[in-house]
């Protein structure tokens, strides 16, 4: 862990992934072990697609995810020396979860509230924008903007 460089005035409300509320939520069918990371790894936080041929999870795909990972502490840190990771290694089980309302990264550009999420189809990050719009490498989502977030700050994604 690096020398503490900074102090902020307030705590952190979450981490990408976590659950943003207590309402219920569900998560992709799925028997024991039927799904896992596949070559390169799921990032929590993310959005997800399945294949549903292999039981491998990726953070790429094509039409819309299947779900998003959720933060349960099953990511590792894995790369040597790195401080922090969000990454499930290859072969490691992944739950995806379908509903609920979970903290995301707004990665692109700010989140209002009311506007839909759209998955990046190469890296499942989640961008906000109008319902019905067409963004170049994104796929829009069932999920909707229900807590504002400026660029790279969390927000609430609810289904």
């Amino acid at each position: 862990m690096g020398f503490q460089t900074t102090v902020n005035l307030q705590q952190a409300p979450a981490v990408a992934g976590d659950f943003a509320t207590a309402n219920p939520r569900a998560s992709f069918p799925a028997g024991e072990g039927q799904y896992v990371a596949g070559s390169a790894g799921v990032t929590v936080g993310r959005f997800a697609w399945i294949d549903a041929t292999t039981g491998l999870v990726s953070n790429t795909g094509t039409g819309k995810p299947d779900g998003f990972i959720h933060r349960e502490q099953q990511a590792l840190i894995s790369v040597y020396l790195a401080e922090t990771s969000n990454v499930v290694p290859q072969g490691f089980p992944v739950t995806v979860m379908r509903t609920g309302d979970y903290w995301a990264t707004a990665t692109v550009g700010a989140a209002a509230k009311g506007q839909k999420a759209f998955a990046k189809l190469s890296d499942g990050t989640v961008q906000a924008g109008a319902a019905g719009a067409t963004i170049s490498g994104f796929i829009e989502t069932d999920f909707v903007i229900t807590q504002a977030a400026a660029l790279n700050e969390l927000a609430v994604i609810s289904l």
